[in-house]
């Protein structure tokens, strides 16, 4: 009887005992692995570690964390991981992604899973232009790659970034190199699940560039001063090089010279997709033997279109004015932000038995077929004939204003810049106004006409804005500049007949009138040429294209203001420059 008691509570006890138990048994098991994932090359190590909840028994494996003992076994697709959860990606030259597993002991229905990209190494090679090298590379997964590049593994510069289809390769080009040095380069791989991987350090020589194609160059840098980051591109009309960039030290890193034997670029640009657009042609005369070529960083031909492909391409369009011959594209053209292409091109008439050269503006849709044309022989007074008639217009420059969709261009012939009803092509073509000497605006801050641009070259935008009231830069060659009345150029007490300047003009658009933000006097009179750009750290920059003593191209970067200083210098010997202009870097969006 007295044993009853403690009978009783044994069999409480154990009710209980059993019941809690049941209870823990029947929690979920829990198993999650970090990191979820992950990217490495080939040989490359990470450590896992796999965290197990409710799990009852088994041995704490190192690489887990959990709040009981557990056991948990490692396992991968492919390469190898240990009891400890460290995982080795496999050599090879296939890019994969890996599957790494934690599998509980206990119950092997219960696992976790983590992806591994394992990126194969990339692959550089050459290309056919000796100072630009063809990185390829196949990250297993979507994702963006750029590659870094430099004197040593510091890098120091890198490409744009390009997209990585899924499973697909990418091809980057580096270019920025110098002739004749040892560079390193890896690609970086941002994969679209946020991980990165950095490819294994590669080696790449660059060749000697062509003696011809590098012309002698001397650049200072004034102490104290720092120019604007980026690098020069040269559009050299004379000597052997031609299209050309150098580095802010004179350093030639790239050259393009394929074009008809003879002609010369006018001009060169970087495009939206990373080639260049180039128009090669005859310095005989305007357009004539003209090719426009679309090439890639290798000098890869990717289109081109001769004048007579483009005439051909006129006699099929359906576009007002379109029938008409061209002797071919000159000087310019521009890129717009839909993909169509204006270019100039130079056309001719008989006026009362003499051949005289006009210009005419030719919209190209993506495929390079004309839908919109505007021909200047409509719309300006064939009797005004300021300079050197019958090339009656030479227009040298063309603007888009993205604000309004029209277009600015510079009518060297006519000492204008002549602003276009475009409207992104849509226009009737009108003129909205004239700049320049007899023109539609009143000079404020300078004498009129002694101030006004002559023959003038290469005008840009120096304001974010295009329209309203905003800024204008442009090359003033001065070569028939009109003095005042009772003024005799050279003479003693008067200017010289001769010189050039490099004029920042605020435009007012409403009230008719162009005032002077700077006037600065150009080192030397250049007769052809050059360029005026205002960069992003402010100062300006010009091209004098037939600088120093008359045969060399001298290129500027200059403080604004009153008292300008010179911050940085080019001087290419022997060689005219039509345009020295500083870019970002050889790739879009990227600065140096």
């Amino acid at each position: 009887m007295g044993l009853k008691p403690i009978a009783s509570c044994f069999v409480l006890c154990l009710i209980v005992c059993v019941a809690g138990c049941s209870n823990q048994a029947s929690l979920p098991i829990s198993i999650t692995v970090s990191p979820a994932v992950s990217a490495l090359t080939a040989g490359q190590t990470v450590q896992f570690t796999a965290t197990a909840t409710n799990i009852q028994s088994g041995v704490t494996s190192p690489g887990t964390t959990n709040n009981g003992p557990t056991g948990i076994r490692w396992s991968a697709t492919a390469g190898t991981i240990d009891a400890d959860g460290n995982y080795t990606a496999p050599s090879g030259t296939q890019s994969m992604n890996v599957v790494v597993t934690a599998t509980s002991k206990e119950d092997r229905t219960e696992l976790a899973d983590a992806v591994i990209h394992v990126m194969a190494p990339g692959q550089v090679s050459t290309t056919a232009n000796p100072q630009v090298a063809l990185y390829s590379i196949a990250p297993q997964g979507s994702g963006n790659v750029s590659v870094q590049f430099g004197l040593n593994t510091n890098y120091g510069l890198t490409t744009w970034t390009q997209p990585s289809p899924e499973g697909g390769a990418v091809n980057l080009f580096v270019a920025g190199m110098r002739a004749n040095t040892l560079y390193h380069m890896r690609a970086v791989v941002q994969f679209s699940d946020g991980t990165q991987v950095m490819d294994t350090d590669h080696l790449f020589t660059t060749s000697a560039v062509v003696p011809s194609q590098a012309p002698p160059i001397t650049v200072t840098t004034t102490p104290g001063m720092t120019p604007q980051g980026g690098v020069e591109l040269l559009d050299l009309v004379t000597g052997t090089a031609r299209a050309t960039i150098t580095d802010l030290s004179g350093n030639v890193l790239w050259t393009y010279t394929s074009g008809p034997n003879g002609s010369v670029p006018n001009p060169i640009k970087l495009l939206p997709n990373g080639h260049f657009l180039i128009n090669f042609s005859d310095s005989a005369a305007d357009g004539s033997n003209s090719v426009l070529q679309e090439v890639d960083l290798a000098g890869n031909l990717i289109w081109q279109m001769t004048g007579a492909e483009l005439n051909k391409a006129l006699a099929a369009a359906t576009c007002a004015g379109c029938n008409i011959t061209v002797v071919g594209t000159h000087h310019d053209f521009v890129m717009l932000p839909n993909g169509h292409l204006v270019v100039i091109a130079a056309t001719q008439q008989d006026i009362s038995g003499t051949t005289v050269t006009g210009d005419v503006l030719i919209d190209l849709d993506q495929n390079h077929n004309p839908v919109w044309l505007w021909n200047e022989f409509d719309h300006l007074d064939i009797n005004r004939r300021p300079y050197l008639f019958p090339d009656w217009t030479h227009t040298n420059a063309i603007l888009y204003s993205a604000d309004d969709g029209n277009l600015i261009i510079s009518i060297r012939h006519q000492n204008w810049l002549v602003k276009v009803d475009y409207a992104n092509g849509t226009g009737a073509g009108d003129i909205i106004w004239h700049l320049g000497y007899q023109g539609d605006f009143t000079l404020v801050g300078g004498t009129d006409p002694t101030d006004w641009f002559y023959a003038q070259h290469g005008p840009s935008f120096a304001t974010t804005n295009t329209t309203g009231t905003f800024s204008l830069a442009l090359f003033d060659n001065g070569d028939d500049r009109v003095f005042a009345p009772g003024v005799t150029c050279g003479t003693t007490g008067a200017p010289p007949c001769l010189y050039s300047t490099v004029p920042l003009l605020q435009i007012d658009e409403t009230a008719k009138t162009a005032t002077f933000t700077s006037h600065l006097t150009a080192p030397t009179y250049s007769f052809f040429g050059g360029n005026v750009a205002v960069l992003a750290n402010g100062n300006e920059e010009f091209c004098e294209a037939a600088g120093g003593n008359g045969a060399d191209g001298e290129i500027y970067e200059v403080t604004q203001g009153s008292s300008a200083q010179t911050v940085w210098h080019m001087q290419v010997t022997g060689q005219d420059a039509y345009r020295g202009q500083r870019i970002p870097s050889f790739y879009p969006g990227v600065q140096w």
